[in-house]
C-alpha cells in the first residue's frame, strides 16, 4: 500500500535533441558567393525556424570536404514540422544556386545521444566508421566520449545517430553506397587537444583500426537567443 509520500512514478525520459549535419566541398569558382549565402542568409534562415536552437559553421583543416554546418534542434520532430518542410522544399533562388555548387555533400538528420561536457570548442573532430558498426563498436562509440572528456582541452562530445527516414540526400549527394553511420563529435580548445582526443577515441572504439577522422576549425556560431536579443534591441531603439 502506498500513500502520497511513498508513491513512486517513473520519470519521463526527455526525447533526444536533434542535429542537422551538412558537410560539403564547394566549386571554387563560386566559393565566395557560397560563403556569403551561408553567412548572410542560410544559417539565419534555418535558426529562425521554430525548434532550431543554433547553427554553427566549421572549416576543414587539411584535405577533405571543406565546410561543415551543424544545426541543433530541440528534437527530431522539428524536421517533420510544417515550418521546416516549407524551408526544405521551397528553397530561395540563392539557396538553389549554392546547393548546386556543393561537391560530394553529406546530409544527415540525427538524434544527439551520449553527450559529455558542454560548450563549443574552437576545434572539432568528426569520427566515422565507413560502415554500420558492430554491436561492440556501438557500445564503444557511446563510451568514447566519457573516455576522452577527461583529457585536457576537451570541451564536449556527442554521438549522432542518423535517422534513416529524415536523412534524405541533397541534390548532388551520391546515393550508391550511402551509409548512415553514427558520427562522434569531439570539441576542444586547441588542435593538439582535439587530435589527441580523436586518436584515443578511435583506438577505444576500434583498436588497431583507424576510423575516418577529419579535423575542423570553428568559423562562427548563431544561436536562436541571439536573434531574440537583436529583435529586442531593435524594438528598444525604435521606441
Amino acid at each position: 500500500m502506498t500513500g502520497p509520500n511513498t508513491a513512486t512514478q517513473e520519470e519521463a525520459v526527455p526525447a533526444p535533441s536533434g542535429m542537422l549535419f551538412v558537410w560539403s566541398d564547394v566549386d571554387p569558382s563560386g566559393e565566395d558567393d557560397y560563403n556569403r549565402w551561408y553567412d548572410r542568409e542560410h544559417v539565419e534562415e534555418r535558426v529562425r525556424i521554430p525548434g532550431f536552437s543554433s547553427g554553427t559553421r566549421y572549416q576543414i583543416i587539411g584535405a577533405g570536404r571543406r565546410y561543415l554546418g551543424l544545426y541543433r534542434t530541440t528534437s527530431l520532430d522539428v524536421f517533420a514540422s510544417p515550418a521546416y518542410e516549407k524551408a526544405f522544399t521551397r528553397q530561395t533562388p540563392w539557396s538553389v544556386t549554392n546547393l548546386g555548387r556543393m561537391i560530394n555533400p553529406m546530409r544527415r538528420v540525427c538524434s544527439v545521444t551520449a553527450e559529455t561536457g558542454f560548450g563549443t570548442g574552437a576545434h572539432l573532430a568528426v569520427l566515422r566508421l565507413d560502415r554500420l558498426p558492430t554491436e561492440m563498436e556501438t557500445v564503444a562509440l557511446r563510451g568514447a566520449g566519457a573516455i576522452v572528456q577527461e583529457l585536457p582541452g576537451v570541451i564536449s562530445t556527442s554521438l549522432l545517430i542518423p535517422d534513416t527516414t529524415k536523412s534524405t540526400p541533397l541534390p548532388n549527394e551520391a546515393r550508391d553506397g550511402r551509409v548512415l553511420d553514427p558520427i562522434l563529435l569531439i570539441e576542444a580548445s586547441s588542435e593538439n587537444a582535439v587530435r589527441e582526443a580523436a586518436a584515443k577515441a578511435s583506438n577505444f572504439i576500434s583498436p588497431g583500426t583507424s576510423l575516418q577522422t577529419a579535423f575542423l576549425e570553428l568559423l562562427w556560431r548563431l544561436q536562436a537567443s541571439d536573434l531574440s536579443s537583436h529583435l529586442s534591441n531593435m524594438q528598444t531603439v525604435a521606441a
